[in-house]
């Protein structure tokens, strides 16, 4: 029994070596380092989710970006379903401007609500009354 552990031992430890020998005799063959060879950087991503909401307890719609093509689907219920398919990369913040082209697009000024119980909402002006 002892004899077929050293030999099944023996036989890993000859498949790494085997491994190992191949690596590096590739990266010699194609002048790179080993570990460019086992650590090779990922290509670039095609699949996103985009954004993604709750319909109910049970159901989500997710809109899911691949290749610059958008697609909104429904799933959780009985069957999953493609609501929309094919709609074009809006780009940052729906404006088709935004993306690929030089153009500013006008941005809405930010909203700033009125302030209440007599607070200042800008926290860059000094308080009229001290605080102790």
């Amino acid at each position: 029994m002892e004899n077929y552990i050293f030999w099944t031992f023996m036989l890993g430890i000859l498949a790494v070596i085997s491994v190992g020998a191949a690596v590096f005799l590739r990266a010699y063959l194609t002048g790179t380092a080993p570990s460019a060879i086992l650590f090779r950087p990922k290509g670039e991503r095609r699949l996103e989710v985009i954004d993604h909401t709750s319909v109910d307890s049970r159901r989500k719609l997710i809109l899911i970006r691949r290749d610059d093509v958008e697609h909104l689907i429904m799933t959780g219920g009985p069957v999953d379903v493609v609501i929309e398919t094919g709609i074009k990369s809006q780009g940052a913040f729906g404006h088709p401007a935004a993306e690929g082209s030089n153009e500013v697009a006008a941005t809405p000024p930010p909203f700033r609500r009125a302030p209440f119980f007599g607070r200042k909402t800008d926290p860059a002006e000094p308080s009229e009354d001290p605080k102790f």
